[in-house]
C-alpha cells in the first residue's frame, strides 16, 4: 500500500528546531514526508537536516526540478499539509492567497487537509490582523491549532508557544484518519468544555480522598475536538499527562474548584462533556495539621459531606439554547440499569455508562461503554481504543448541534 503523502510546511520561527520531532514521529509512523522550508526557516535549520530526516529533498524554491512543476506538484499529491511552526507571516500569506516561495505555492494547489500549528509572541497572536487571518482560515476548512502557553523567546512567557511535537503528531493522525471535509470539521465554530481526571479532596496537608482516573479519556475527547475543528476548554484535575494541541488547558484540584471552571467556561460552550471522575463527598473537616497515629487509640471517624453535583447543575441550567450536556458513569454493578437511573436523574442529553474496577478503564489504554440518550436510544461502543469512543461521544454530539 501506498504511503500517505504528507508535506511538512516549516515557517522561519525559533520553534522551526521541533519541527524536527514532528518530522521523526510522522515517519516512523509509516508517512512519506516532504519538507517544504521557507528561507527565513534555512536560518533556523538547514536543508541538510530536512533531507537526512525525510529520505526527500527540501528546497525553498519553485526554480528547482523545474521539469517536475514542483509549486504545483507537491500540493496536489499531498494527503496532508502541516505548517510547524506558522508565523504570523505565514498565516497571513496563506489567508490572502499570496504565493511567493514553494511553500506557499504548495498552500495554494493543495486539494487535502491543512493543519496550522502557529508559533509567535503573544502580541503578535493577540493582534486583530492575526486574528482575522486564522479566522479566514477556520471558514475556509483549515485546522488551525491553538497555541500552548509558556516560555517564549527571551524571558517572554504567555499563549503563542509551539505546542508539543507529539501533540501535534496526534492531531495530524487523527484529522487524516477522518473522511470528507465536511466530516472533518463537523466541530467548526464550536466551543466545547472537556472536563478529565480525577478530583482530590484534602484531609489534611499530606492526605487526600481521590479515585483511580488517569485524564486519558477526557484527553482524548480533547484531542479529537480540535481535530474536528472545536475550540476547546479542557478542564483538567490532577492528570500528569501533556497538553492536548490546541486546547486550552484549566488546572484544577478539587470538586469546588472543578465546578467553578466548568460553569465558567460552559457560559460559552456549545457543548460540556463530564468525563472527569468528580468526588461526591468531601471531608466535612480539614486538619491542619498531619493527622497522627495514636498508640493504643482507634482513628477517629471521618465525617463526609456532598460535593456539589456538576452535571446535574448545568444540564439543569443550560447557559445556552441548544447547549449538548454529556455526562459519564463509572459502575461497578447492574451496569446499564444503573446508568439509566443516572441519566434521568442527571438530566443530560447523553450518558456514557462504562464497567469500573481495579483493573477496569481507569488508566487504561481501551475501554467499552455504551452511550445512553435522553430519546431512549443506545449506541454500543466495542473494547477498544478511547479516541473511537471520544469520536463516537462527537458524532453524537454533532448531530445534536446540527
Amino acid at each position: 500500500m501506498d504511503k500517505p503523502k504528507v508535506v511538512l510546511g516549516v515557517s522561519g520561527g525559533i520553534a522551526a528546531y521541533k519541527a524536527c520531532e514532528l518530522l521523526r514521529r510522522l515517519t516512523e509512523s509509516g508517512h512519506e514526508v516532504r519538507v517544504v522550508p521557507t528561507a527565513s526557516a534555512l536560518h533556523f535549520v538547514g536543508e541538510a537536516t530536512w533531507s537526512a530526516l525525510s529520505g526527500n529533498p527540501a528546497t525553498t524554491e519553485v526554480w528547482e526540478s523545474v521539469h517536475e512543476v514542483p509549486h504545483v506538484r507537491i500540493g496536489q499529491s499531498a494527503d496532508l499539509v502541516v505548517v510547524a511552526p506558522a508565523t504570523a507571516d505565514l498565516l497571513a500569506k496563506a489567508a490572502h492567497g499570496l504565493a511567493d516561495d514553494l511553500l506557499t505555492n504548495t498552500l495554494l494547489t493543495a486539494r487535502c487537509p491543512v493543519v496550522f500549528a502557529p508559533a509567535m509572541h503573544t502580541e503578535m497572536w493577540e493582534h486583530p490582523a492575526t486574528r482575522e487571518n486564522v479566522a479566514t482560515l477556520r471558514r475556509r476548512g483549515a485546522v488551525v491549532i491553538e497555541p500552548a502557553v509558556g516560555r517564549l523567546t527571551g524571558v517572554d512567557t504567555g499563549k503563542g508557544r509551539l505546542p508539543d511535537p507529539g501533540e501535534i503528531f496526534e492531531v495530524c493522525r487523527r484529522v487524516l484518519a477522518r473522511g470528507t471535509a465536511e466530516q472533518r470539521l463537523d466541530l467548526a465554530g464550536r466551543h466545547v468544555v472537556v472536563s478529565a481526571g480525577g478530583t482530590r479532596e484534602p484531609l489534611d496537608p499530606v492526605r487526600f480522598l481521590g479515585n483511580r482516573s488517569s485524564g486519558k479519556q477526557g484527553y482524548a475527547l480533547a484531542r479529537a475536538a480540535v481535530a474536528r475543528g472545536a475550540r476547546v476548554t479542557l478542564v483538567s484535575a490532577n492528570s500528569e499527562l501533556p497538553d492536548p494541541a490546541g486546547a486550552d488547558v484549566v488546572r484544577v484540584g478539587t470538586a469546588v474548584q472543578l465546578r467553578e471552571a466548568v460553569v465558567k467556561a460552559a457560559a460559552e460552550a456549545d457543548a460540556v462533556v463530564m468525563a472527569a471522575a468528580v468526588a461526591d463527598f468531601r471531608p466535612a473537616r480539614y486538619a491542619e495539621g498531619k493527622i497522627k497515629k495514636r498508640d493504643g487509640h482507634e482513628p477517629d471517624p471521618i465525617a463526609l459531606v456532598r460535593n456539589p453535583d456538576v452535571l446535574a447543575e448545568i444540564s439543569a441550567d443550560r447557559a445556552r439554547p441548544g447547549q449538548v450536556v454529556v455526562g459519564f458513569a463509572a459502575e461497578t454493578d447492574d451496569v446499564l440499569a444503573n446508568g439509566r437511573a443516572k441519566l434521568a436523574r442527571k438530566g443530560c442529553d447523553l450518558l456514557v455508562v462504562n464497567e469500573v474496577g481495579e483493573h477496569k478503564t481507569f488508566g487504561a489504554e481501551a475501554s467499552e461503554a455504551v452511550v445512553l440518550a435522553s430519546d431512549g436510544t443506545e449506541t454500543p461502543v466495542p473494547y477498544g481504543p478511547k479516541e473511537v469512543l471520544a469520536d463516537t461521544v462527537w458524532d453524537l454530539v454533532a448531530r445534536r448541534l446540527a
